[in-house]
């Protein structure tokens, strides 16, 4: 009964030269393959004037419209990971995170969706490879190779366990704050990244990898473990 959503089958985008790699890639490989694929074909089928592709396990906190209105003309948002230092791993997994990225309905902004989606039909693993890493290390010189993109400043955007050291988080009234500790940048939260977050039980959930604080908790996490 999801009014407001429509269900996209792998059948309907799945064109031969998916196809023809599916086998080589894992379940979760294919699933990064096929992110840029999905994209396009959204914005195609369904004649899209913009699509934004969102991470399954992101929250919003704040209306994200922000974001898109940020980009003012540019044709493809980039959010970056803002990695704390104690948690840097650009090298890794790439300046930017796979998390919220638009790509609106026009030339350049189609060009870089299909080139993405070359690049990933062609390799596209969970491994590090050749400065390679799944579908998200290609963005990393997005923003030199191509004269349309754009990084979303707002630091509202991606408030991750990678990140949160960078920053004072409070409650002000009825919204989040983050907020540097230079106090040089301050912002509502728009969204939270809840990576590695692993349910164990109905009762239990376990944030792996990252220690998170009481205070943490019970801003973000308390609210999205009840939804």
């Amino acid at each position: 009964n999801l009014e407001n959503a429509t269900i996209i089958k792998l059948k309907d985008f799945e064109d031969d030269e998916l196809l023809k790699i599916k086998p080589s890639r894992s379940k979760g490989e294919y699933c990064w393959t096929c992110t840029p694929s999905i994209i396009l074909y959204s914005i195609i089928k369904f004649q899209l004037d913009h699509c934004t592709y969102l991470d399954s396990d992101i929250f919003f906190f704040s209306d994200p419209k922000i974001l898109i209105d940020e980009m003012k003309e540019k044709s493809v948002s980039l959010t970056p990971h803002n990695f704390h230092p104690d948690h840097d791993q650009s090298e890794a997994s790439g300046k930017y995170c796979v998390q919220f990225m638009t790509f609106k309905n026009n030339q350049k902004g189609l060009k870089v969706l299909k080139y993405w989606r070359d690049k990933c039909i062609e390799w596209c693993f969970n491994r590090h490879e050749d400065g390679k890493f799944g579908d998200q290390k290609y963005l990393d010189d997005w923003m030199t190779r191509f004269d349309c993109c754009y990084e979303i400043s707002n630091i509202g955007a991606g408030i991750a366990p990678w990140n949160l050291e960078n920053f004072q988080i409070f409650r002000e009234k009825d919204q989040i704050i983050c907020k540097k500790h230079d106090n040089s940048l301050s912002s509502p939260v728009v969204f939270y990244h809840f990576h590695n977050l692993r349910f164990e039980n109905s009762n239990l959930a376990k944030q792996i990898g990252y220690k998170i604080n009481p205070h943490i908790c019970s801003l973000f996490y308390i609210k999205y473990l009840k939804e």
